[in-house]
C-alpha cells in the first residue's frame, strides 16, 4: 500500500478505526474523517504512534450535513492530489426522529446521502488516480439489516412515518442499491465499487439510542465479533490484489454473497440515484 492514499469516514471508533490502523500499518497514507475534534485528533495521534507513520491526517466534519460534506471534500482536495481508496463507513441508528441540517430524516442523511455526495464530489480524484495507477476503489459499508429494508423516498422529511429499525434497514438497503448503480455507471473505468456487511460487531454502535434499545444492543454484542475481526473484509477490499477488478458485489467474510432480492431492482437503483442527484445537485 506504499504510495496509496485512503480516505475513511467514521474512522474514530469500531471497524473504521481498526481498518485505518491496519491499512496505515501496510504503508498507506490514511485520512480519517470524524465529527468530534478532540476525539478525531486523539485517534490520529494514537494511530501515528501505533504504526510509526506520520502519513496519517484527519478532517473534521458532520457528514449528516451537505455543507459539511462539501467542506470535507474541498479540504481533502486542497491537501492531497490522489485518492486510491474511499471507504464510506460513517453511520448511526437513531431511536427517535431527528432532522438533519438539510431537513431530511437523520438516518437517511448520514447513512446514505453522505455516501452518495462525498463519493461524487471526490469522483474526479478517483478517476485521475485510476487513470494514473490502473485502479481506484470505493467501499460502502452496509449491513445484513438491508434485507429487512424497504425504500421509500416520499417520506424522508416526515416525523410521523419514522421507525428506528425501518429507517435503519432502508438506509442500509440504499447503500447496496447505490453500490450497484454506481458500479454500473463506472463499468468503463478502472474504479471498483463494492458493498460490505462487516458482521455483527462489538462496538459502541447503537449505545446512544434509547435506554431499552441500548441495553439490548449491549446484551446482543456479548456474542458479537470484535472490531478487529469485523474490519477484516473492509481491509481485504481496500488492500488485497485478489479484490482488484471486482465491482458491483456485496461482501461478507471476504466472500461475495447475494444481497436481498429488492437490492437488484434496477428501477429502485435508478430512482434512488435520481432522487439523490436532485437533492444534492450532484451526479
Amino acid at each position: 500500500m506504499n504510495g496509496k492514499r485512503v480516505l475513511i469516514t467514521g474512522a474514530t471508533d469500531g471497524i473504521g478505526k481498526q481498518a485505518a490502523l491496519a491499512i496505515a500499518g501496510m504503508g498507506a497514507a490514511v485520512t480519517l474523517v470524524g465529527r468530534n475534534q478532540t476525539k478525531t485528533r486523539a485517534v490520529c495521534e494514537e494511530l501515528q504512534k501505533q504504526t510509526g507513520s506520520e502519513a496519517i491526517d484527519w478532517l473534521l466534519g458532520d457528514l449528516s450535513s451537505m455543507v459539511e460534506i462539501r467542506r470535507v471534500a474541498d479540504e481533502f482536495r486542497h491537501r492531497h492530489n490522489n485518492l486510491d481508496v474511499l471507504l464510506n463507513n460513517a453511520g448511526a441508528i437513531f431511536s427517535e426522529y431527528q432532522q438533519s441540517a438539510d431537513g431530511f430524516e437523520m438516518t437517511f442523511a448520514l447513512n446514505h446521502l453522505s455516501y452518495y455526495l462525498l463519493t461524487n464530489l471526490l469522483l474526479d480524484m478517483l478517476r485521475e488516480t485510476a487513470a494514473a495507477k490502473g485502479e481506484a476503489r470505493i467501499i460502502n459499508v452496509s449491513s445484513s439489516a438491508h434485507r429487512n429494508g424497504t425504500m421509500r423516498l416520499d417520506n424522508l422529511r416526515e416525523a410521523s412515518s419514522f421507525s428506528m429499525m425501518n429507517s435503519y434497514g432502508a438506509s442500509k438497503l440504499m447503500n447496496v442499491l447505490f453500490t450497484y448503480e454506481m458500479a454500473r455507471r463506472l463499468e468503463d473505468t478502472d474504479i471498483t465499487v463494492n458493498a460490505v456487511h462487516p458482521g455483527v460487531v462489538r462496538t459502541r454502535f447503537g449505545h446512544d439510542t434509547s435506554r431499552i434499545w441500548s441495553a439490548l444492543v449491549k446484551l446482543f454484542q456479548t456474542f458479537a465479533l470484535s472490531p478487529e475481526k469485523g474490519a477484516q473484509t473492509l481491509i481485504y477490499l481496500a488492500t488485497s490484489p485478489d479484490a482488484g477488478g471486482i465491482s458491483g458485489k456485496y461482501w461478507n467474510q471476504k466472500q461475495q454473497k447475494r444481497s436481498s432480492q429488492s437490492s437488484y431492482d434496477r428501477e429502485q437503483q435508478r430512482a434512488l440515484w435520481q432522487y439523490s442527484a436532485e437533492v444534492t445537485g450532484v451526479g
